[in-house]
C-alpha cells in the first residue's frame, strides 16, 4: 500500500511530547539524544518537560517539531515496512519531510530551522506584525479584502490557505485588524486575530529569508528518495537543485495546504500518516477530501495502531 508521510508545523506543540516515544523506542530515544548533540543543549528535555514558556519560543519551537517527529517516524518504521509514495510538511514541516526523503540530515535540518525560528522572530519588530484567521469565506474574498486592507504603506496577505473556508492572513498589524473588521462585514463565520509572534508567511519576513540564504547555502542536499510537495508550489519536487530556493520562498510565500493535499488525492493516495504532536492535519484533511485517512503517529498507542492498519 503506498502511503503518504505528513507532518505538521508550528502552533501543534505541546509539553510532552515524544516521551512516551523515548520512553518505549530505542530508535525515539536515540533519535532525541542526536538533536540535543546537533542543538548543543537538552531540546529532548523542552520537548518532555517543558517549560510552555521556552517551547512557544520560535527558535526552540522549530526544531523542538523536528525532533518529535523524526522520532514518531523512526518508531514507526523500526516495526513496519513503509511503502512511501510522497511526504509533505505544513510550513516548516517540510523540513522534517525533507529529512524524511533523505535530502537533508537530522542534524542540519534542526540546526537549520533553530536559526530560520530565530530570523523569522527577529524579522519583523514585536507589536508590528500578526496573523489572523478569516474561517468561511471563498480565496477570491479573501484576496479581494486583503487588497483593500493594504494602504499606507501597511500590507496584508493570504499565508496559510489551510482547507475549504480555512484562511490564515499576515502583514502589519494595522492592516490585518482592518482585513478582519472588513472579513466580518462579508459574512465571515470567524475572523480573529491569532496569538503568534510575527507575520508567518508574509513580505515582512523578508530579512529572514535573506539570512537562511547563507543558512541553507552551508548544508548538503542530497537527492530524495521519494518526492515531497512543496508548500509555494504545491507540486510534487524531485529535484535535489531546487529544495534551497523552494525553502527560501517558502518564508515569503503563503502555505498552499489545500492544494498540496488535492495532489495525494489525485495520485491515488488513500492512507497518509501525520507524525509528531496531535492532529493538525488530519482535521484540516476532514475539510479537504474525507477520502483520504490521515492517521496520527505520537505515541505508543499510535505507534501500534498505524503497524495494525498497515498490515491490514
Amino acid at each position: 500500500m503506498k502511503i503518504a508521510l505528513l507532518f505538521p508545523g508550528q502552533g501543534s506543540q505541546r509539553v510532552g511530547m515524544g516521551a512516551d516515544l523515548a520512553k518505549n523506542f530505542t530508535v525515539a530515544k536515540r533519535a532525541f539524544e542526536e538533536a540535543d548533540d546537533a542543538l548543543g543543549f537538552a531540546i529532548s528535555r523542552l520537548c518532555f518537560d517543558g517549560p510552555e514558556d521556552d517551547l512557544r519560543l520560535t527558535a526552540n519551537t522549530q526544531p523542538a517539531l523536528v525532533a518529535v517527529a523524526i522520532a514518531a517516524l523512526r518508531a514507526l518504521q523500526a516495526e513496519a515496512p513503509l511503502d512511501v509514495a510522497v511526504a509533505a510538511g505544513h510550513s516548516l514541516g517540510e523540513y522534517s519531510a525533507l529529512v524524511a526523503a533523505g535530502s537533508l540530515t537530522f542534524a542540519d535540518a534542526l540546526r537549520a530551522v533553530r536559526e530560520r525560528g530565530r530570523l523569522m522572530q527577529e524579522a519583523c519588530p514585536a507589536g508590528e506584525g500578526t496573523m489572523a484567521a478569516l474561517i468561511g469565506l471563498e480565496p477570491a474574498v479573501v484576496d479581494a479584502i486583503c487588497r483593500e486592507a493594504s494602504a499606507d504603506g501597511r500590507i496584508v496577505v493570504p499565508a496559510n490557505l489551510n482547507a475549504p473556508g480555512q484562511i490564515v492572513v499576515a502583514g502589519h498589524t494595522a492592516a490585518v485588524r482592518r482585513a478582519v473588521a472588513m472579513a466580518k462585514e462579508r459574512g465571515s463565520a470567524m475572523a480573529v486575530e491569532l496569538k503568534v509572534s510575527a507575520p508567518f508567511h508574509s513580505p515582512l519576513m523578508a530579512p529572514a529569508r535573506a539570512g537562511m540564504g547563507n543558512v541553507l547555502a552551508a548544508i548538503k542536499v542530497a537527492p530524495l528518495n521519494f518526492g515531497v510537495i512543496a508548500n509555494v508550489t504545491a507540486e510534487i519536487n524531485l529535484d535535489s537543485d531546487r529544495v534551497r530556493p523552494l525553502l527560501l520562498e517558502q518564508i515569503t510565500a503563503p502555505v498552499r495546504w489545500e492544494e498540496s493535499m488535492q495532489v495525494l488525492a489525485r495520485i491515488g493516495i488513500a492512507e497518509t500518516f501525520e507524525f509528531g504532536c496531535g492532529k493538525v492535519l488530519g482535521g484540516l484533511m476532514r475539510r479537504i477530501d474525507r477520502n483520504i485517512k490521515v492517521r496520527a503517529v505520537e505515541d505508543v498507542a499510535s505507534v501500534r495502531a498505524a503497524v495494525a492498519a498497515l498490515a491490514a
